[in-house]
């Protein structure tokens, strides 16, 4: 069997990008997934990556069980006795299916954001930039923009295990969030640093945690806010930047922000 992974062994973030980088290379219908074909190619991977002495960590060992408890529901026939009872019965790979679509939506977001960030840093020149910042301050935004999507993603999945209750879309908005955290900010202490995670978790909608997320990258943009972790590997957290006091959001950039994302 032919392997679509280089010699070089790539690197991956998660299991899942390992099986969507698998699946898309191969031009794979991600709704109808070779279960068999796709488990042997994982497998040589984590095969491959032992021989390197590379520790993929337990979510890839998790993800090879899953795998291979799917692939077995596929093999074994189904009770006569339970098919009448239960219906029709529900494709072992659905949850499977779920997770890389979600997975890989978020992961587009965040290459996108990556992009839209590079181009504006690349419109300033270095000593241009020097004059923007302050002596005493970085840039505002000192994490990783994947660690931030990372958050968010670990914040829904955890939220699915809770009660959610869904918004019309007319009803919150990336404005609207911009608001919320800048007033949120105002009422704290003008050192006072709040956990991002906590943030998300105050919404009552996946389209709000989004919509805040959004908002959050705004207002890091403008220097509003700035999203640190106060140590390696801590918790990220957002406080008031530098521009904070003179950047309340007026109406007429709220109105251009929200034609951005219409």
């Amino acid at each position: 069997m032919s392997s679509p992974l280089n010699v070089h062994l790539e690197q991956y973030d998660g299991p899942l990008d390992l099986l969507l980088d698998l699946i898309r290379k191969q031009q794979i219908d991600i709704h109808d997934i070779p279960i068999a074909k796709i488990t042997a190619q994982y497998l040589e991977y984590m095969e491959r990556a032992a021989e390197l002495n590379i520790d993929l960590g337990a979510e890839f060992i998790y993800m090879a069980a899953t795998l291979i408890h799917i692939k077995s529901r596929m093999l074994l026939p189904r009770d006569p006795a339970l098919a009448e009872m239960d219906g029709e019965e529900e494709d072992p790979r659905t949850e499977l299916v779920n997770r890389l679509l979600e997975h890989e939506k978020f992961r587009n977001a965040a290459e996108m954001l990556k992009q839209k960030r590079l181009l504006e840093e690349a419109s300033w020149s270095n000593p241009a930039l020097e004059e923007f910042l302050a002596d005493d301050d970085g840039p505002g935004l000192a994490v990783s923009l994947f660690d931030l999507v990372r958050t968010l993603q670990a914040v829904l999945d955890r939220a699915k295990n809770r009660p959610m209750y869904e918004v019309k879309p007319d009803d919150v908005s990336v404005p609207d969030m911009m608001m919320y955290l800048h007033a949120v900010l105002r009422a704290k202490p003008r050192n006072e640093t709040i956990p991002v995670v906590r943030l998300f978790e105050q919404q009552k909608s996946r389209r709000a945690m989004i919509c805040l997320f959004l908002a959050i990258l705004e207002l890091v943009k403008l220097q509003t806010v700035a999203v640190v972790q106060e140590e390696a590997f801590g918790e990220i957290v957002v406080r008031r930047g530098r521009r904070f006091d003179e950047t309340a959001a007026s109406e007429q950039f709220l109105s251009a922000i929200q034609e951005d994302y219409q």
